[in-house]
């Protein structure tokens, strides 16, 4: 029967289950809302928004802006202070101490001045002090490839702090 319907329409078998099911569905809706259908009366719930309307009126909005003049009164804020204040070097959670080139002599830096090299922890330091005192004392920049943590990129970055003495 459907083969026939759908040569006949035009649509596919398919087609018309889904539309045959919406008509059903729709039918179920309206024959339900009938037979459920009540007579008591709605009741709707009276909100007044007398006192928030007034905000917008002229005179709400002079006592919005007495209200934020106080606010700003008290406060005393420098925006451009404020706005400076969120540059990137203020919001990194470990910060670094800035460092001049040729600052640590590698043969006598402790570990927070080794920590505070770019690209190199805590661990790192701890492993560059370990070589050092296995080996005595570093002769080149270039000894530090021995440790372990410190590669070709790392030790390019922070060659221009260190010096050997």
């Amino acid at each position: 029967m459907l083969k026939k319907l759908s040569e006949i329409i035009g649509f596919t078998e398919t087609e018309i289950k889904v539309i045959l099911f919406l008509l059903i569905v729709l039918a179920i809706g309206i024959g339900s809302s009938i037979f459920y259908k009540s007579n008591e009366p709605v009741h709707v719930k009276k909100i007044d928004y007398s006192k928030e309307d007034s905000l917008f009126t002229s005179a709400g909005k002079d006592e919005i802006k007495k209200s934020n003049n106080n606010d700003k009164a008290d406060k005393n804020i420098d925006s451009k202070q404020e706005v400076l204040d969120f540059n990137k070097r203020n919001l990194e959670v470990n910060k670094k101490n800035l460092l001049a080139e040729q600052s640590i002599n590698l043969n006598k830096a402790g570990l927070e001045e080794l920590a505070n090299l770019p690209g190199i922890g805590q661990r790192t330091a701890e492993n560059i002090l370990s070589y050092r005192s296995k080996i005595g004392s570093f002769t080149n920049l270039e000894e530090l490839l021995n440790v372990k943590g410190i590669g070709n990129t790392k030790l390019e970055k922070i060659k221009k702090y260190l010096f050997i003495q």
